[in-house]
């Protein structure tokens, strides 16, 4: 079996696509953690200061600053001086939607209702019963 001839527009569209999944793998893996999900909807309602996400989220210091590296450097947050203080923010809003449309979901699937597969939406909603 021979592979399809792919152009030179086709092998640059493929590799573009692949790394978009990479990139897209590794912001959902600096999301994964409870703490860091925390700090994402914290940081969406304000900017904060380490001290303010520890006294929010009762996590203590070097938690919440070990969860801010891995957020600051997977590009979720920035952190700006402010004196003697650095000020996180989110990077944009896009980080804050996936975090709560991630609970939307969850919380709409533990009840059992309006949760379905990609099999069930691929069947047009309804779910086949093998017979």
């Amino acid at each position: 079996m021979t592979q399809p001839d792919l152009g030179t527009a086709d092998l640059a569209t493929a590799d573009l696509a692949t790394a978009g999944h990479a990139a897209a793998g590794e912001l959902l893996r600096a999301l994964a953690a409870p703490a860091r999900v925390a700090i994402v909807l914290a940081l969406n309602e304000r900017a904060m200061c380490v001290h303010e996400l520890v006294d929010t989220l009762h996590l203590n210091q070097p938690q919440v600053s070990q969860h801010l590296r891995v957020l600051k450097n997977s590009g979720v947050v920035v952190g700006h001086r402010r004196g003697r203080e650095v000020e996180y923010t989110l990077v944009d809003d896009h980080i804050a939607h996936i975090v709560t449309d991630a609970l939307i979901h969850v919380t709409e699937g533990s009840h059992g209702e309006g949760s379905h597969g990609v099999g069930d939406r691929e069947a047009g909603g309804q779910s086949e019963v093998p017979a």
